[in-house]
């Protein structure tokens, strides 16, 4: 496939639940994605002191999730690559592998003030066009923070992608520590990745 809007999702997914799909899809819809191709972290670089779940329970938890939706899927680059999981590195692989595709990195408009901290910023802006999601009703995110690392063209193209999502309050944390104490899960996250979670006894001991 050439010319087409790949928008990529990177993050733990520990596990992936509603307020994940609910992003992508959300992107997928109003910025007119082709894809959305979810990239799960081996390392993340602000995590590097938390114990994780293995990359491949991850990757299967994200598969089972999204089981059935023709644009979305997963891409196993940062867990094969292994290490610490740098965006600017994950997006140059991914624009050698898709030649033909306008690449959109999906992050949360908390996110965009720290955006010219990460590892080559002005790079990763080039290589793809940052996708702000920001909640219903909230106030349009400060741009001023990217200012310098883009063309006045390229910060009106990333204002023109920015995305408004419903309110959900979910999280992975949150998730892990109902299943270490025994509590539901349920409508959190899809039966099947919960009943991975099951099968696998994953959570059962508490995650920091």
């Amino acid at each position: 496939m050439t010319n087409d809007k790949l928008g990529i999702f990177g993050g733990s997914f520990d596990p992936i639940h509603y307020g994940h799909l609910l992003l992508a899809e959300t992107c997928r819809e109003q910025c007119r994605l082709d894809r959305v191709l979810f990239v799960p972290a081996a390392v993340p670089p602000h995590k590097r002191s938390q114990a994780m779940t293995a990359g491949r329970d991850r990757i299967e938890m994200i598969r089972l999730a999204i089981g059935g939706h023709e644009q979305l899927a997963v891409s196993t680059i940062e867990i094969d690559r292994d290490g610490v999981s740098y965006s600017v590195d994950t997006l140059s692989a991914l624009a050698e592998q898709q030649p033909g595709s306008s690449l959109f990195f999906l992050m949360g408009a908390d996110s965009l003030k720290d955006l010219p901290t990460w590892r080559e910023p002005q790079k990763l802006c080039e290589l793809a066009v940052p996708l702000v999601v920001r909640r219903a009703g909230s106030p349009e995110p400060d741009f001023s923070s990217i200012s310098h690392l883009v063309t006045t063209a390229r910060l009106e193209k990333i204002r023109e992608y920015q995305v408004e999502m419903p309110i959900i309050e979910l999280s992975s944390t949150e998730i892990r520590q109902r299943v270490a104490s025994g509590r539901s899960i349920r409508y959190r996250t899809t039966r099947a990745v919960e009943k991975f979670i099951e099968a696998n006894g994953l959570y059962r001991s508490q995650q920091p």
